[in-house]
């Protein structure tokens, strides 16, 4: 499986919200597509209720097999990257975890219901990257429909040759 990969920068924001159960919001903010020479967790700005911040760089991975999934990502018009943060061990600061742009991993994501996932636009310059990957290596792969057997009206049976007639099985 043909592997290519890329450092990119990550920019997240918090935001205050008055709510009586959570005092932040966590969100990706965008993808550089250079990796600043900046320390990560860097406050990039801050205004009235929101903090901007550089969370630090993160690889996005490309993989031949699932060139597929790529290819509809740049083919839907805003293609997009996910990004994936989680919460560290007893304390309110979070690690940059995951970044993709493959839509079905990034869709995976949000299933673990802990980590801070979101989405964020894909920069023409990585579009370009992911394009010239998915050009290189994408091999279109023919669906055959497997044809079941037929049932040939004998009843099935158990594991020792016995026929399952009477043992209440269906």
């Amino acid at each position: 499986m043909t592997e290519a990969s890329r450092e990119v920068g990550v920019v997240v924001r918090r935001r205050s919200v008055d709510n009586p159960w959570i005092d932040e919001l966590w969100s990706p903010a965008l993808i550089l597509d250079e990796v600043p020479a900046t320390a990560p967790w860097t406050v990039l700005s801050t205004e009235a209720d929101t903090t901007t911040y550089y969370a630090g760089a993160a690889s996005i991975e490309l993989f031949s097999a699932e060139t597929a999934n790529y290819r509809d990502n740049l083919a839907d018009g805003a293609p997009r990257i996910w990004v994936a943060l989680r919460r560290q061990e007893g304390g309110a600061e979070l690690e940059l975890t995951k970044v993709t742009a493959d839509p079905t991993e990034g869709e995976a994501m949000f299933e673990s219901g802990c980590d801070v996932i979101g989405t964020v636009p894909m920069p023409p310059e990585i579009a370009s990257w992911v394009a010239a990957y998915v050009d290189r290596f994408h091999v279109e792969r023919v669906f055959h429909k497997r044809k079941r057997d037929r049932a040939t009206g004998e009843r099935p049976r158990v594991p020792d040759g016995r026929s399952d007639e009477g043992t209440g099985r269906r």
